[in-house]
């Protein structure tokens, strides 16, 4: 378990931002004996072990045996919500100070970035003597912190206090000397995407180390752990897929996203590549399963009235199957029955959750990826606490839960009976 956790907290230091993710799981396949494919490029696929990426930050990998009965697609995605740095980031305050002008990505907690270790990451863009070009960069050093107001100036913030973000979550960077200039080499830079990042790393925790902290387990935890599964399963009589899709803090509308083409382009081109017919794709469809795997909500030991009573997951359960009514999430009777023999075959637990009848169900990537895919799904996820923050806390056993599901999934076969039944061969 421990040494689980800390390659997780390896594996997250190295992914601050959705293109380190993508770079770092294409590392880890690479060193596994998988070869990149391009999208510009024909593909020439033999059996063995293949991966894709677009945009630099979604990544696909599958693998090709003699046997293809199906696909096994496990997906999770490699962005978090955090600061974006806009066009023109730097500021002057006060003739003293230099700050950084920033908008949020996705909903976080304003409130958990205060007064933490932050660095920039991300990407830019340069015009080379080959063409534009982009670049990955991590500042890797305690570059600046959103200072908090004193409470002898604001005595009500601890009074459920509005916090503003054109305001009040904008770094400091220097004392009125360097810019963000003076720092990123911006010279024959035409543009970037660079995000504000919690350098704090991760840790166990708890009476008997039974918890972790870290930043960006939503969800580079189900990341790491469906990756962990994905590459020591064994070969089967399906084709498994591995999906980490970037955008889904913002909607997944990118044509890097989970509601894009990007899994659908894949499938067809390995149909195409290794000569199976529509026909053919189409009678795999049915035999396919799509797991959706983005992290759920924990009780809260200090609000529990906030959850469904009888349906909330807890900390070191296993894999939560998650339901809703309206279909934000894509688990119904039969896939979540499926799951949970899959689970049983793994040896894992598993728990279910709905959110409270009077609280909004937000949309993760399955019902996204499903509107272009129409294949049998489910979502689970992780149970945490602090979802959306900027360092948040998740059970210490749930990883290798996950990694030992994701493992079975890929391993069993599917088979699609005429009364609508499935059969799971072992």
């Amino acid at each position: 378990m421990k040494i689980t956790n800390q390659d997780l907290f390896t594996f997250i230091e190295k992914s601050p931002t959705a293109f380190h993710a993508t770079k770092n799981i294409a590392t880890r396949l690479i060193d596994a004996g998988y070869t990149r494919l391009y999208e510009d490029e024909e593909w020439h696929i033999t059996e063995g072990g293949f991966f894709v990426c677009r945009n630099d930050a979604s990544i696909i990998a599958f693998r090709i045996a003699s046997s293809m009965h199906g696909f096994h697609i496990i997906a999770a995605h490699t962005d978090s919500p955090s600061f974006k740095l806009k066009t023109n980031a730097s500021l002057s305050s006060c003739r003293l100070y230099s700050k950084l002008n920033t908008e949020k990505y996705g909903g976080m907690i304003y409130s958990s970035w205060f007064d933490r270790p932050l660095s920039i990451a991300g990407r830019i863009t340069k015009e080379t003597p080959e063409g534009i070009q982009s670049e990955l960069i991590n500042i890797d050093q305690n570059l600046c912190l959103i200072p908090n107001v004193a409470i002898h100036m604001q005595r009500d913030q601890n009074n459920a206090k509005t916090i503003n973000p054109q305001i009040d979550t904008l770094p400091l960077i220097s004392a009125g000397g360097k810019q963000l200039e003076d720092i990123i080499d911006m010279k024959d830079v035409l543009s970037a995407d660079l995000y504000l990042y919690n350098r704090d790393k991760g840790f166990l925790f708890g009476a008997e180390q039974e918890f972790i902290g870290a930043p960006r387990l939503d969800d580079l935890q189900c990341v790491f752990a469906a990756l962990q599964g994905f590459l020591h399963t064994e070969p089967s009589t399906s084709i498994p897929l591995f999906c980490a899709f970037d955008s889904e803090e913002i909607g997944s509308a990118t044509r890097q996203g989970a509601d894009s083409t990007f899994l659908c382009d894949v499938l067809k081109r390995i149909c195409l590549s290794i000569g199976i017919s529509e026909e053919q794709a189409m009678r795999m469809y049915a035999n396919s399963f799509f797991l959706s795997a983005d992290n759920a909500h924990a009780i809260h030991p200090n609000h529990p009235e906030l959850h469904d009573e009888g349906n909330y997951p807890i900390l070191n359960g296993g894999i939560v199957i998650k339901h809703n009514a309206a279909m934000n999430y894509t688990s119904d009777s039969m896939s979540s029955a499926i799951i949970q023999k899959v689970c049983s075959l793994a040896g894992v637990p598993c728990q279910h959750f709905s959110f409270r009848s009077d609280h909004r169900c937000s949309h993760t990537l399955g019902p996204l990826a499903l509107t272009h895919l129409s294949i049998p799904a489910a979502d689970i996820g992780l149970a945490q606490l602090a979802m959306h923050s900027a360092f948040e806390t998740a059970g210490a056993h749930d990883t290798a839960f996950l990694a030992q599901m994701a493992k079975q999934f890929y391993s069993v076969s599917f088979h699609a009976a005429k009364d609508t039944s499935v059969c799971i061969q072992v």
